[in-house]
């Protein structure tokens, strides 16, 4: 009887936090609000797809299903991890061959060529992880060298097409979902006692269940997802006060090298903030467009009405940009050809889902 209270109060107060910490609403929960605006902003460009003119020479402007390749095309070499594309047709031979072939060593990642979230976004230390993964996987998928870098920060950038400046308008250092070790805990202690790692038992326990009961050594960081995601438990830094010319300078310069990417994401690997912003020792791992959150309102002490004013700010920025782009020639798609490729993303999105739950 008393531990059914104690379970019962347990219960209740974990109810209390969702109710009472927005972070952790669905996100469909949390745009709800917003929607009116969006709507307005379809009525005043006569266009539900007004968005898509934002950043031309990525599909659908980068708001959702977007190919990977698009991006990494339009990066030099030099800016990005070695990356190779793998279809779950090839032979796993052949694939093994093109991975020695492009001199990517395990330890590497591997992520889906379609996607984000995290999902099916996995560190492959071995052989026979990969063969799991390229027999599970459903779709076309990338290996990527795996960045030994310290830092992972995310820079939101806005750049109207007509300015030669842009802004940066979020920084974040982000910490993937980790735990320390006190050289007495079981990895199932100490994701109890994590803030974050606590509401994701389940998900981590079919991930880690091998470990699960062993006791992490003292000091010893054992990483719990290689995903910096908001929605993955990561936990984001703001660095907002590091923001000035130099950065912003090294953006403006790349925004004008990609050519016509005016509105998004990056999430780059950095030795450190002082490196970055003279323009050395970093990597980015890719950068999303229009459809990218600009998540710098999450762990950093934004209350709900402020993070709708920042979103509602980059949706101002979003509306001009596109608006500006279709009045020179790049017009938004048509209602159908985007109804029917946002149908067909989504599909493809289940079924990535499933397979990243087959996976553990």
């Amino acid at each position: 009887m008393v531990e059914q209270q104690i379970n019962r109060i347990k219960k209740m107060k974990r109810i209390l936090y969702k109710i009472t910490n927005w972070e952790t609403w669905p996100f469909e929960l949390i745009y709800a609000p917003l929607v009116p605006i969006w709507i307005y902003y379809i009525l005043k460009s006569r266009s539900v797809w007004f968005f898509t003119p934002s950043n031309p020479k990525i599909t659908f402007g980068g708001m959702e299903g977007e190919p990977k390749r698009e991006m990494y095309d339009l990066l030099p070499l030099s800016l990005y991890p070695k990356t190779l594309n793998v279809l779950p047709s090839e032979h796993f031979k052949e694939v093994l061959n093109k991975i020695q072939a492009a001199g990517i060593q395990f330890p590497f990642i591997v992520k889906p060529e379609v996607g984000g979230q995290g999902i099916l976004f996995r560190k492959m230390d071995d052989v026979s992880q990969l063969e799991k993964y390229h027999f599970v996987s459903p779709i076309e998928y990338i290996v990527q060298e795996m960045v030994t870098y310290p830092m992972e920060v995310s820079v939101f950038y806005i750049r109207h097409p007509h300015a030669t400046k842009g802004k940066v308008t979020g920084f974040l250092h982000k910490i993937p979902l980790q735990v320390k070790g006190d050289g007495k805990s079981t990895l199932c202690e100490l994701i109890s006692d994590h803030p974050k790692a606590s509401k994701r038992v389940q998900e981590l326990y079919v991930k880690h269940a091998s470990a699960w009961n062993s006791i992490i050594p003292e000091n010893e960081k054992y990483m719990l997802s290689y995903a910096a995601n908001h929605n993955r438990g990561a936990h984001f830094i703001d660095l907002k006060n590091h923001i000035d010319e130099n950065l912003v300078d090294l953006f403006d310069q790349l925004s004008h090298q990609l050519n016509d990417f005016f509105y998004g994401r990056y999430d780059i690997m950095c030795n450190s903030i002082e490196d970055l912003k003279a323009g050395k020792n970093y990597t980015i791992l890719e950068y999303n467009g229009c459809g990218a959150e600009p998540n710098h309102f999450y762990d950093t002490g934004y209350t709900l009405l402020k993070a709708y004013r920042e979103i509602l700010k980059h949706w101002k920025d979003l509306y001009e940009i596109s608006s500006y782009n279709s009045a020179q020639g790049i017009k938004p798609w048509p209602f159908m050809k985007g109804y029917r490729f946002l149908k067909k993303t989504k599909e493809l999105y289940a079924v990535m889902r499933n397979a990243d739950s087959a996976l553990g």
